[in-house]
């Protein structure tokens, strides 16, 4: 079943005095269940890819559908309702609220989508054990080490139960041990529950691991191979 699917997908930014053409023509689909990696040199049209393909941003010209739903007419408070129950998302710099516990960073998507009570506390404690940081709820994100604070924000991003994970750049502030795990962990998480997920990235690591390479220069599709 396709998840995503881009259909001639342009974005030029005209607010500098030389026009720039972030996204150039793309058209692609993701199926349910893919890892795949978004690669390219830096501005080739990555992180646009993904912002348009999230929600976070517009595209000049052509649509984005989420499983048949057009999302890139929706007006502002639809996209963003649309966002909450449908779309995870991971960042380079984690975007946890420092003054929030790890568990209440994982349940405050839930809270936004009126879960009940019990509910956050068992998806929470799911969440938790599978990121490895079951012993850590309570920690603020100033207590927590570049790697558990990313399996903090990866917890936070499958709370609201998505149809798929955007993750731009999710390795790219942490050591190699760090990365490493947190790969392995969304490679399961992937594997055992059939979550898609789909990376912007120039990490290597990711690449390796990825089922589905889709390479980008000057905002056009190059490449796209499966393995």
């Amino acid at each position: 079943m396709n998840v995503i699917e881009t259909n001639h997908l342009n974005k030029v930014y005209d607010e500098l005095a030389v026009p720039v053409r972030a996204l150039d023509d793309v058209t692609l689909t993701i199926q349910q269940g893919e890892f795949t990696a978004v690669v390219g040199p830096s501005g080739s049209g990555k992180t646009t890819l993904l912002n348009i393909i999230g929600g976070l941003d517009h595209p000049t010209s052509g649509t984005v559908k989420i499983e048949g739903n057009e999302i890139s007419s929706l007006s502002s408070n639809k996209l963003i309702d649309f966002r909450l129950h449908n779309i995870g998302f991971i960042f380079q710099a984690y975007n946890l609220i420092p003054v929030l516990t790890a568990k209440e960073n994982v349940e405050f998507i839930m809270l936004l989508q009126d879960k009940s009570k019990s509910e956050r506390e068992v998806r929470v404690k799911e969440l938790m054990n599978a990121v490895g940081l079951s012993d850590k709820m309570n920690n603020r994100p100033s207590e927590l080490s570049g790697g558990q604070q990313q399996r903090v924000a990866v917890a936070r991003a499958l709370a609201s139960k998505p149809k798929f994970i955007l993750a731009d750049e999710p390795t790219a502030n942490l050591d190699s041990h760090s990365a490493e795990n947190l790969l392995d962990i969304m490679r399961r998480l992937n594997q055992e529950e059939k979550i898609t997920f789909i990376f912007s990235t120039h990490d290597q690591r990711v690449i390796n691991r990825a089922r589905r390479v889709i390479t980008l220069t000057d905002g056009r599709i190059v490449s796209d191979v499966s393995k």
